[in-house]
């Protein structure tokens, strides 16, 4: 697994091209595009008799993350890629320690906020548009930039990140691209957030 940000490609990375080209100043050394974080592998498993992928990872502070999906999905370096769309899942983990200089109450908010001044401090802009929302101990993170040099028809750019703490010590980062719709959008990201499940490490070996 990497980084949530490290996983973006396609028309993501074209378009962040874009901004960083048009950005007074903006420098893409050491961004948090190019950050790895180092994990377990993610153990992608599809049945064709209920046509339904699971999925599960492990953290290092000994913990197993699994959730499930309709369809057929297959594993990338980044997370998980539809076999029938161009939908992806980009999966990370983030250690707690890099987030401890900021000063937001809880993981899921410090989190949101590292990644904000992260993809704020790449870009060179601040957001034109924020939300945050809370799904009990995870949360909805977004944020939206606008440039009439984007090639998309909105002239926009949009990142989402849901937020899911697995201890004091690990946060799963979960990132979605290359769905057709807001709707879709969001019935995908409410089924991650209400089918994930967080169990002991020897779960991941069942």
């Amino acid at each position: 697994m990497r980084s949530v940000k490290s996983w973006r490609a396609g028309a993501f990375q074209a378009a962040t091209l874009v901004l960083l080209s048009v950005t007074s100043g903006a420098q893409a050394v050491n961004g948090p595009l190019d950050r790895p974080m180092s994990s377990e592998a993610v153990q992608v498993r599809f049945d064709p008799m209920i046509r339904q992928t699971s999925v599960r990872g492990a953290a290092p502070s000994g913990l197993c993350f699994s959730f499930s999906l309709p369809g057929e999905w297959r594993p990338t370096t980044q997370g998980l890629k539809s076999a029938l769309s161009d939908v992806e899942i980009g999966i990370g983990l983030r250690s707690a320690g890099e987030l401890r200089d900021m000063p937001q109450p809880d993981l899921a908010s410090r989190d949101a906020a590292f990644l904000q001044k992260d993809y704020e401090e790449l870009l060179g802009r601040p957001a034109q548009s924020v939300s945050l929302s809370s799904h009990g101990s995870a949360a909805r993170w977004s944020a939206t930039w606008v440039d009439s040099n984007l090639p998309s028809s909105s002239q926009s750019m949009t990142v989402e990140t849901l937020i899911v703490p697995l201890s004091g010590e690990w946060v799963l980062e979960l990132s979605l691209s290359g769905v057709e719709s807001q709707a879709a959008h969001d019935v995908l990201a409410q089924r991650l957030l209400t089918r994930l499940q967080v169990q002991g490490r020897a779960a991941c070996r069942d």
